[in-house]
């Protein structure tokens, strides 16, 4: 929209007699007045001042640009005045104020008031041009200085657009992306989003690849690789990267890619990242070595993203066989007392079965690259069959790629005709024999031990001490949303199930429904904490909320985190601590509200999750204060 589109004849007045601040803008709101541009003069001038006491728009340089958006305005418009002796405007270099542009957008338009006021500024910014401005004789002269200043000024940059834009494209893209969560659900999709949205912003030719639990989606191709500047990997699972071989490649979390996307990108078009070449050190995005205990984060994620499915799929089929079955045909064989149950249990057994061998064996292969990958499921297998059980396959697993590490440097020194033997012959032979002694002889017999003390341990535990366990546990689904303290508290939730200590799955999950749906509720009864646009968002927590996905919460908590997650992590650990103290079980490893059915006293979890959210927004509308959008 032109300046000159906006202002009228009867909007302009040069040199009148005005003393002060105040007398300003009512002499600036007259003159919009009588522009014909208001429909209710005392609201708009109301506006004005609100928006004064937020802070002076005596930009400097001799210059002031007070503004509204605002109901009473019909339609958009612009009054201007000169005082050619200056007054003061408490501008923001403490200088008089000459120039006077008052800008009037009508509420609802789609930013009017910025576009004029970031074209007034661009203008504004020639010293020259001010002073013509300040010496004009009369109306018609200041009108026309603008239209002339504005057509040149603007004219130059659409040409720049414009030969820009009919650059040949090459079709390839400026940077890449991929994106990987350990559950492949929530994060991946949301760094995947942010970053596509920023690089748009920022007018970088981008793509990205999601490696989430539906498989690889938008996957980079060879072409693409071998022409983009950068390639950042926001993942914290093992991705495909021996195709970014000779490529600048910046390595970080994928919680980065939400919280830190303008600056990734930022790094990636400047080619500020190492070259990336397989079997090389991991370096983080800020150039340093990757540390040992991000290495074996990854490492265990990778293990329990490809788990997931199996635990998810298996644990909600057998919960469904104890559902459908009849507890009075036989209490010891209850789940698989009538056909249809000791069907649902059948399958969800041989799936559940798997959790193991494909924990270790996907831990494994990521150490150790592919050839790790039938010693660490052989290692799964014998820790559950061997009765270490979920412990002894995160052992099985680690111990069986740095085992394939080992041997892969023991026989570097072959000769090139004896290669293909390497992984067909040599690497399975040895690794399965030797992953097999060492949990046979040296694993299982005390991690077996363990086992049994930590379960007598939790089943001996007195109401209190359960209830303090639950309190962690639901603190701790809440406190990162998805990050390490979250995946440990599911992942000690998911192996209770191979137990029997069903409770523990139960405040697990209740603690990452309680941070998205009490957020939900804050931004539903107390919509004055948030903007605009975070109450439309905040609605989809409802969701998230109910399917037990916590990352929902993350915006908010990435946005305001010293109010959200403590208020968010109180609520979750009560209704952690809650579930414990009603005796709620849960057979199931995920499905949210969804899987109320199979849920141990159903109606006292429905509560303890109730309190424990109600309690999480109490804290959240305590803590954060009022603004107004």
């Amino acid at each position: 929209m032109k300046i000159i589109d906006l202002l009228k004849r009867e909007g302009i007045s040069l040199n009148p007699d005005v003393k002060d601040k105040s007398g300003a803008i009512d002499f600036l709101v007259d003159l919009m007045d009588k522009s014909g541009r208001l429909s209710d003069k005392k609201e708009y001038k109301k506006g004005v001042l609100e928006r004064e006491a937020q802070g002076t728009t005596g930009i400097g340089e001799g210059v002031a640009i007070p503004h509204s958006k605002n109901k009473a305005v019909k339609e958009a418009g612009l009054s201007a005045m000169v005082i050619k002796n200056g007054l003061d405007f408490e501008s923001l270099d403490a200088q008089p104020a000459y120039l006077f542009f008052m800008i009037a957008a009508p509420d609802g338009e789609n930013n009017v008031h910025l576009e004029v006021l970031s074209r007034l500024s661009t203008l504004l910014m020639d010293e020259n041009f001010r002073q013509d401005l300040i010496d004009s004789k009369d109306k018609d002269e200041f009108l026309a200085m603008i239209d002339k200043a504005e057509k040149e000024k603007f004219k130059e940059e659409k040409a720049e657009e414009k030969a820009e834009a009919d650059k040949e494209d090459d079709g390839y893209f400026d940077v890449l992306a991929v994106t990987a969560c350990p559950t492949g659900i929530a994060h991946t999709y949301m760094a995947a989003e942010v970053m596509e949205k920023k690089a748009k912003e920022m007018g970088i030719k981008f793509k990205v690849e999601t490696d989430g639990s539906g498989g690889v989606k938008n996957k980079l191709t060879k072409d693409e690789i071998e022409h983009a500047k950068c390639i950042i990997v926001a993942a914290d699972r093992e991705v495909e990267m021996a195709r970014f071989n000779g490529k600048k490649v910046i390595q970080t979390k994928v919680a980065n890619g939400i919280n830190k996307a303008e600056e990734l990108l930022t790094d990636a078009i400047n080619k500020k990242a190492p070259i990336y070449e397989g079997g090389g050190e991991v370096v983080d995005d800020d150039g340093a070595k990757e540390s040992i205990g991000r290495q074996i984060y990854k490492h265990l994620m990778n293990g329990v993203s490809h788990m997931l499915p199996f635990v998810i799929g298996g644990g909600i089929l057998i919960a469904l066989a104890f559902l459908f079955d009849d507890a009075s045909l036989g209490a010891k064989t209850f789940g698989s007392n009538t056909p249809f149950a000791a069907f649902l249990k059948t399958i969800g057994d041989t799936a559940f079965g798997f959790m193991l061998p494909i924990l270790a064996g996907y831990i494994a292969m990521s150490i150790g690259d592919r050839p790790a990958l039938v010693t660490g499921f052989v290692g799964g297998a014998i820790a559950n069959s061997g009765g270490s059980g979920f412990l002894g396959a995160l052992l099985a697993g680690f111990i069986a790629g740095y085992l394939m590490v080992f041997l892969k440097k023991l026989f570097s020194k072959l000769p090139n005709s004896l290669e293909g033997m390497k992984p067909v012959l040599i690497y399975p032979l040895l690794g399965v024999l030797l992953i097999g002694a060492i949990m046979t002889f040296l694993v299982n017999p005390p991690v077996s031990i363990l086992n049994t003390s930590l379960t007598n341990g939790l089943n001996a535990m007195g109401e209190s001490s359960k209830v303090v366990l639950g309190i962690v546990l639901g603190a701790m689904m809440s406190i990162d949303m998805g990050g390490p303290f979250n995946k440990a508290a599911y992942v000690f939730g998911t192996a209770s199930l191979t137990t029997g200590n069903y409770d523990i799955m139960a405040a697990v999950m209740i603690g990452g429904m309680v941070p998205p749906l009490a957020i939900a509720l804050c931004a539903t009864f107390f919509k004055n904490r948030f903007s605009k646009d975070e109450r439309g968002s905040a609605l989809t927590n409802y969701i998230m909320g109910a399917s037990f996905i916590t990352e929902g919460a993350i915006p908010f908590a990435a946005a305001d985190p010293l109010r959200v997650i403590p208020s968010c992590a109180i609520g979750a650990g009560i209704a952690g601590g809650l579930s414990m103290l009603f005796g709620c079980t849960l057979r199931a490893p995920h499905g949210g509200l969804w899987v109320t059915a199979i849920i141990g006293n159903p109606l006292y979890y429905l509560a303890a999750l109730a309190v424990g959210s109600l309690i999480g927004m109490a804290l959240l509308a305590i803590l954060k204060k009022p603004i107004h959008d």
